[in-house]
């Protein structure tokens, strides 16, 4: 590998530290030991997937290496500092946070996407980054080989690093994600932070049982030895038990109330990736961040918010498979097998349609039976980027990030708007939406309970009950786009190139073909005359379109690579892959080149 100017770390700028103490810090103070840069924000499933894998080795290397997380917000929502407090410990980040409202270190590092993952020295110089997840198996081989030399060279620094836990504070709930009704009048409620459920009392508030240890784990077994991880969506099965979508065990897990005793029901514990079975033995298929559950058309949805996708669980065959979605993400409607999703994150079934809560759209979108099989369509949202607080026609309204939806007694669909702090509905029967109630913190989910509407206050920790008003509260209207810089292009064509290095003691892994996977699209697709879709070059012409001015590129890209070692006949592979959404601007002596590193390393 050829010799590269070493490139010093610039300064962490930002509004405030998190898990600090309230102490404000800087690159002098991670000088000696290996520090890796987390790029994320807390909207995004990806991010949660990387902060998952950063885990293991942050336990491992504790004493050499500091993981520090820069937030650089998406939505508006993720602007608030506070929202960012409650997402740190919401996802249990035991490390010291950055918050970058104004993307200031983001700019100073070149990132361009979330989550990315840039390594800094012990001497202060950037020796890799990598965007998108996957990466774990090549940052624990980087993390090892700094180690070695700067102890030789005598500049590794062992110690204890900066973080500082935040205070616990007592509540019966903790961040909840999802609730449901019980037959008995009771609710059943995933704790998502504690990592249990909990069964309320027809108050909503008293504390009947907790179901779970209470510390992560993938573990079967009574309520007291079971263990879960985030578990978020709840649905009521035929038989009486209640599917649970584990989130971060990537499973779907059992729990019969009449028992207590948990089971799994599919998942192997692992995630997910391009190139694994899609449909098979539950038992036996990887799943990714299922988070929520809903009984329709006879069988067990899940939306698969990891993939993009939605999956179905057939209890009687004890098979999973893929129902509707490519994988790509965006809002794309059709026919089941070809439609796109972005983070689908709430179900509701009614008896012809399944409603969705696509929250990185913040759409509501459904899936209804056609003459062969499913369509999906869309009833609010335009795409990844445009968010706000709009009522009125649905074309016209805008949501912001809503995690869940509950089918109502009228035909209409009552919305938990996540980052805007409501609940709206939206009615088929006119095509409106509607505001039913503001000043929710962070509402993640909703069910029905004797004429009332029980809404899971995720970041207050509690359900709060409503009424149903028969008229909507207005709010002023606000419409919001994702606040990053567009890039300046030139006009004409646009060489896309995806940097991929497979990292040190791997290679690309060829043996069955093409290890690489390429696909473009654009918004509005008119920007792009020649050089969208899939294919397996990760270099690409593309062609732009006379006369308009502005848009969005999507890339999706995916590399396998497999330890190089001739020796070992069964090599270790591992899968990079990323979503880029890039807002463009064509100008005159704009780039003619967009770069963009999936994974990258230098020596």
């Amino acid at each position: 590998m050829s010799k590269r100017a070493r490139v010093r770390a610039p300064e962490l700028q930002g509004r405030a530290w998190i898990n600090t103490g309230g102490k404000d810090l800087s690159l002098a103070d991670f000088k000696g030991r290996t520090l890796i840069l987390d790029f994320w924000t807390f909207c995004c499933v990806n991010c949660l997937h990387v902060l998952d894998e950063l885990r293991e080795l942050e336990e491992k290397h504790r004493d050499t290496v500091v993981i520090v997380g820069v937030h650089s917000p998406k939505f508006v929502h993720e602007a608030e500092h506070q929202a960012v407090v409650d997402a740190v410990e919401r996802y249990e980040v035991h490390h010291p946070v950055l918050d970058d409202p104004e993307l200031a270190t983001w700019k100073q590092y070149a990132v361009r996407a979330w989550p990315t993952l840039v390594v800094i020295d012990p001497e202060g110089y950037v020796v890799a980054q990598h965007a998108g997840e996957g990466h774990a198996h090549a940052l624990e081989t980087l993390v090892g080989q700094l180690e070695a030399e700067h102890a030789a060279k005598g500049t590794l620094r062992r110690g204890d690093g900066p973080y500082v836990p935040p205070e616990p504070v007592p509540t019966e709930l903790r961040f909840p994600g999802k609730a449901l009704p019980l037959p008995g009048g009771t609710f059943l409620v995933s704790d998502t932070t504690r990592h249990q459920l909990v069964e309320l009392a027809a108050d909503g508030e008293s504390v009947v049982r907790r179901i779970g240890a209470g510390e992560r784990g993938l573990t079967d077994g009574t309520s007291e030895r079971a263990r879960f991880s985030e578990p978020q969506g709840l649905a009521l099965l035929p038989d009486g038990t209640v599917a649970v979508a584990d989130t971060v065990n990537h499973a779907l897990r059992c729990y019969d109330p009449a028992t207590g005793e948990v089971t799994t029901l599919a998942g192997t514990g692992r995630q997910w990736w391009q190139g694994s079975p899609t449909e098979g033995p539950a038992r036996e298929v990887d799943l990714s961040s299922p988070w929520d559950v809903a009984w329709f058309a006879d069988r067990l949805w899940i939306a698969m918010a990891g993939v993009h996708q939605l999956w179905t669980y057939d209890p009687e065959a004890g098979t999973v498979r893929a129902a509707a979605g490519t994988t790509n993400e965006g809002l794309v409607d059709g026919p089941a097998e070809e439609a796109w999703f972005a983070q689908p994150s709430g179900l509701a079934a009614t008896e012809d349609r399944l409603w969705i809560a696509d929250s990185e759209t913040s759409a509501v979108r459904y899936v209804e039976r056609d003459g062969k099989g499913f369509t999906v369509r869309t009833a609010v949202g335009t795409g990844l980027f445009d968010f706000g607080h709009r009522d009125g026609a649905a074309d016209q309204a805008l949501l912001q990030h809503p995690l869940g939806v509950t089918a109502l007694p009228d035909g209409s669909v009552a919305i938990s708007d996540t980052y805007n702090h409501a609940l709206r509905r939206y009615d088929p029967a006119t095509g409106e939406v509607s505001t039913l109630a503001t000043d929710l913190r962070e509402p993640s989910g909703a069910v029905l309970a004797d004429g009332d509407i029980v809404v899971v206050e995720s970041a207050r920790h509690r359900l709060t009950r409503l009424r149903l008003p028969e008229e909507a509260v207005r709010v002023e209207a606000v419409a919001h786009r994702t606040q990053r810089a567009a890039t300046d292009i030139a006009p004409g064509t646009l060489r896309l190139d995806v940097v991929f290095q497979a990292p040190e003691g791997q290679k690309l892994d060829t043996r069955y073909g093409p290890s690489t996977r390429l696909l473009v699209s654009s918004t509005p697709p008119e920007l792009l005359a020649g050089g969208d879709g899939a294919g397996t070059d990760l270099s690409r012409e593309l062609v732009l379109t006379e006369g308009v001015t502005e848009g969005v590129l999507h890339v999706s890209a995916m590399a396998a690579s497999c330890d190089d070692d001739p020796a070992n006949e069964y090599p270790a592979c591992h899968v990079h892959q990323q979503d880029w959404g890039v807002p463009v601007r064509i100008a005159e002596g704009g780039a003619t080149r967009l770069p963009l590193v999936l994974a990258g390393m230098d020596d």
